[in-house]
């Protein structure tokens, strides 16, 4: 686990209590932005962590919340090639758990003197993918990245609710989604109206941004990163 300073617990709603990785930038003067980083199924781990630390470095505030916590312990990492380690957390996770969670990082974040309330983000990947999108339709955020956003179909709804522009990634070989998935999402957030960029790596799998997968595809992830970069300043 990295140095307890790393970390801030929130009280949440429901009566839970969080932790919540964070990052600061080496250059804190004036007003920074901040961004919500989203973990995957396998926890805050060290991954997840050092994502954290390279959006601090670009300049943001950037807080990675533990999902995980009402059922596992701080600073839970699951094993990425055994799926049943993080199973039990997965199935307890609920929409309503996870909108607690955002409006308890974006309450603290909200409250701090050196964050832009007007340029506040997230980004998440695979599981955090979908959170990321469910965050956008809850918070007033200036915009968010979802990263091969597991079960983002499911909740294609919330789209008429997005506050920012919407940045999709999908890789072409990833066998967890189907096309007419990905059709259901875009569809609908264009009915609605919204803003956002769709963006289908051909030659990128599952968790291709990831160094830590099997999966990882070096040069998607570095182009995806650029893009998320240039996404965020340009929203």
């Amino acid at each position: 686990m990295e140095k307890e300073q790393n970390y801030i617990i929130l009280d949440v709603a429901d009566g839970t209590s969080m932790a919540v990785y964070n990052a600061l930038p080496e250059n804190r003067s004036g007003k920074l932005p901040a961004i919500i980083v989203l973990q995957e199924a396998y926890g805050v781990n060290h991954h997840i962590r050092t994502v954290t630390e390279r959006f601090a470095r670009e300049g943001f505030v950037a807080l990675a919340p533990e999902l995980f916590h009402r059922t596992a312990p701080k600073g839970f990492e699951g094993d990425y090639t055994d799926f049943s380690s993080v199973m039990p957390h997965t199935k307890s996770l609920t929409n309503e758990g996870f909108e607690a969670d955002l409006k308890a990082v974006y309450s603290w974040l909200t409250g701090q003197v050196n964050v832009d309330q007007s340029r506040i983000y997230s980004v998440g990947y695979c599981m955090g993918g979908r959170v990321s999108f469910l965050a956008n339709s809850l918070l007033p955020l200036k915009a968010a990245v979802s990263y091969y956003g597991g079960g983002l179909d499911t909740i294609a709804d919330r789209a008429k609710n997005l506050h920012g522009k919407h940045l999709f990634f999908w890789g072409g070989l990833d066998k967890h989604f189907k096309s007419e998935n990905i059709h259901t999402v875009i569809k609908a957030v264009e009915a609605a109206g919204k803003d956002f960029i769709t963006v289908k790596i051909s030659y990128a799998d599952h968790g291709f941004n990831c160094d830590e997968r099997v999966s990882y595809n070096e040069s998607a992830s570095k182009e995806a990163w650029a893009l998320t970069l240039a996404f965020l300043s340009e929203s």
